[in-house]
């Protein structure tokens, strides 16, 4: 068992995570797509759109017969027709000539532009005037303008949002293959705590860290399994982390992770068959007694059992190697931080990197970020926040007016 006060930096931790395999796919309904990551790269099968297209209600031309045009000039085209929604045409548009069309309706060949309704008028049933000139292109979209034939549409690793539904869709596929969510075992331990329907009593806390937990675990794209309390009692502990990592790809415990008599969280770890900690304590604020362990494939945090300092450990570490076994690709898994200016002076201790919560609040055309101080067992300072903004080992702290990134919470 590693010592505590040996504690691991930040980077090496994060070391641990490259590499880490995906966990298997899984072929699933369109329907049922929305936030999964794709599992396989999507190429377009056929032009999209598979035929040239208007964009506006209005009439197809040649846009070469419309230059010139204006308000005082305006140009007369022959109107040949109309062209029937969801139907090809069954004209071609010569010279001079002009056909009706809705948005969505496919040009008629010849055509290369569509002048807007707005910008045409009718002198009879046969004759077109055009007020407004139209470039080749103008008010609509080519045969594969969006994708073209065997592009690649989608990449691998790809958390899927309703517009790459909607894409999916439109080549027909009704069914998409994605990475298995990763299933996530919550303990929490201690004697003090109750279930929520429970009134505390003396010296008792009513259990917030498994629905902050399962909250985050949501967020992050996986499914939370809920293992329940598990009193001070290391074989009890060792026994419930063991059917939750035979029943899930990871188990999370909150509490019992510093170095104390009664915490036994290491201790119920260890005991596990096949099993080595790799992490006892990380150099961050807060978040020091943080734990990791593998026990054969299956990976088992230990977190602190302050609410705020497991939300924070969870952000900045656990979610993560989260993300990386639900197959999310690098490009995906970058977070992209919002710029603010700080309200004040911040100090930090050297030696430990500080992760700070912080309000943004608007100052004219600024956005600033107010430190929200207070204690990590405080759980109204998350309350308060929108983010994070961290202060590095190597820091004595930040001044007021530096530009800071916020990582949104």
């Amino acid at each position: 068992m590693k010592d505590f006060f040996s504690v691991a930096d930040l980077p090496d931790v994060m070391a641990i995570c490259v590499g880490l395999e995906p966990l298997d796919s899984e072929t699933i309904p369109l329907l049922a797509a929305p936030g999964r990551v794709l599992a396989e790269a999507i190429q377009a099968e056929t032009d999209l759109p598979p035929f040239p297209r208007s964009v506006m209600d209005g009439y197809a031309v040649r846009a070469a017969d419309t230059f010139g045009a204006g308000e005082s000039n305006p140009a007369c085209l022959r109107l040949t027709g109309e062209i029937t929604m969801g139907a090809a045409p069954d004209k071609t548009i010569a010279g001079g000539q002009a056909m009706a069309v809705a948005t969505g309706g496919m040009l008629p060949q010849g055509a290369d532009a569509v002048v807007m309704v707005e910008h045409a008028g009718l002198m009879d049933a046969e004759t077109l005037e055009v007020y407004r000139s139209v470039a080749p292109g103008q008010n609509m979209v080519a045969a594969g303008e969006d994708f073209p034939e065997g592009a690649l549409i989608l990449p691998a690793g790809l958390r899927l949002r309703p517009q790459e539904m909607g894409l999916l869709a439109a080549l027909g596929k009704e069914q998409v293959l994605v990475f298995r969510q990763p299933v996530i075992g919550i303990i929490s331990t201690g004697d003090e705590l109750v279930g929520v329907d429970q009134v505390p009593g003396p010296g008792q806390i009513r259990d917030m860290n498994t629905y902050t937990l399962a909250g985050l675990i949501q967020a992050a794209g996986a499914v939370p399994r809920v293992y329940g309390i598990v009193r001070d009692n290391a074989a009890d502990l060792s026994a419930k982390i063991r059917l939750a990592e035979q029943q899930t790809d990871m188990v999370i415990l909150s509490g019992g992770s510093s170095v104390g008599m009664r915490d036994l969280t290491i201790q119920a770890i260890s005991a596990l068959p096949d099993t080595s900690v790799l992490v006892h304590g990380i150099a961050i604020s807060p978040g020091k007694p943080t734990i990791l362990a593998k026990a054969g494939r299956k990976w088992i945090w230990g977190l602190p059992g302050h609410v705020v300092s497991a939300m924070i450990v969870f952000q900045v570490v656990v979610r993560p190697f989260i993300e990386q076994l639900a197959g999310l690709s690098a490009d995906q898994r970058k977070r992209f931080d919002i710029f603010a200016i700080l309200s004040r002076n911040l100090p930090s201790t050297q030696g430990r990197v500080d992760f700070v919560r912080v309000r943004l609040y608007r100052d004219g055309d600024r956005v600033m970020a107010e430190p929200v101080l207070g204690k990590s067992a405080l759980v109204n300072t998350m309350v308060k926040a929108d983010g994070l903004i961290v202060i590095e080992r190597d820091m004595e702290g930040l001044e007021k007016g530096a530009v800071v990134n916020v990582m949104p919470i």
